[in-house]
């Protein structure tokens, strides 16, 4: 059953089970000429993506997108406007891992070959869709994909002592980043007991850098799902959120620290709480984008292991600001 009507195919399954093998491939000493000459006599059907090249023991050995090989000169070899570092999936893969795989390459279809180099067939998107020949409209091709990452969702289902297995490692950090805050709470102790009103607004400042932190680390993980692992895609992430972390933390810390000023005229204290609430957001936000990014570089999954770590690391560095701001400034 396919996407129009609920998806039953079992992902576990053999990716050989769903492949088809091409109606058309090329040899690497044709000429681009020679090739679409042959596609005239053999008239390849509606859904071809890719041209896949062959030697002459069947071993897959690069791929053409269509739209090279109609823009480039009729006397060029296949083999010399072929890429030759394709992306494949060998033939002992489950369905599920090159979904995995089709989703994270944005590719429109995947090459299978043995363990030889044998080429043994595709497997592409059509298996998700039925709108295959509409995919060439930009919108449709997106929503292919999003279906694609549903039915890998639905192909995880695990059990309850898995998902255990995977979610509690993530989360110590969170329980090492509360006894981290515990011990820097405690190192200020005399300072909190002094000067009761930073007592009062700590979980205010934690709360405002946790949600910062969270909100930038959503976007990142969203950009990250759009394509394979790109630094440069972070650092421009970054630079997107750090703008936009300093004016909510300018924003936050002036609110807060004047809400805190006319309620107990303590200036130094409301100052302190004010410009760790800017500086703790800011901070928030860089590691909001810089740890999936690092996470997804370890290739472990980002939306699991990203959000503990990034909020122990966030509260941690809020209570060093804090702390240590409202100390200098209160002497």
């Amino acid at each position: 059953m396919n996407q129009s009507t609920g998806f039953t195919m079992d992902l576990n399954q053999p990716v050989l089970s769903v492949a088809r093998l091409p109606s058309i491939t090329f040899q690497h000493t044709q000429t681009v000429g020679e090739a679409i000459a042959s596609l005239k006599i053999r008239e390849p059907g509606d859904d071809i993506l890719y041209f896949y090249v062959i030697d002459s023991s069947d071993r897959l050995i690069g791929v053409v997108p269509v739209r090279r090989l109609l823009l480039s000169r009729s006397d060029s070899r296949i083999g010399e406007i072929m890429i030759h570092d394709l992306i494949s999936i060998p033939s002992t893969a489950s369905l599920l891992e090159a979904s995995e795989m089709l989703l994270e390459k944005r590719l429109l279809a995947l090459p299978i070959v043995d363990s030889g180099g044998i080429f043994r067939g595709i497997i592409d998107i059509s298996i998700f869709s039925d709108e295959m020949p509409s995919l060439v409209r930009k919108h449709e091709v997106d929503s292919a994909f999003q279906l694609i990452g549903v039915h890998v969702s639905l192909g995880r289902n695990v059990s309850p002592l898995r998902s255990f297995k995977d979610r509690f490692p993530w989360l110590l950090s969170n329980i090492t980043g509360g006894i981290i805050c515990a011990i820097i709470a405690g190192m200020y102790e005399s300072l909190i007991g002094f000067v009761t009103l930073l007592a009062l607004f700590i979980p205010v400042v934690l709360a405002l850098s946790e949600s910062v932190s969270m909100q930038s680390m959503t976007l990142t993980l969203q950009t990250l799902s759009r394509g394979p692992h790109q630094w440069s895609l972070l650092f421009n992430a970054v630079k997107r959120e750090l703008f936009a972390a300093i004016l909510l933390g300018l924003a936050s810390g002036l609110a807060v620290g004047l809400i805190s000023y006319i309620w107990k005229k303590q200036a130094p204290a409301s100052i302190a709480i004010g410009a760790s609430i800017a500086l703790a957001m800011v901070t928030a936000c860089i590691l909001g984008v810089l740890i999936p990014g690092a996470v997804r570089a370890f290739r472990r999954d980002p939306g699991i292991a990203s959000g503990p770590i990034v909020l122990a690391l966030a509260d941690i560095a809020t209570l060093i600001f804090f702390f240590n701001l409202a100390g200098w400034l209160l002497g």
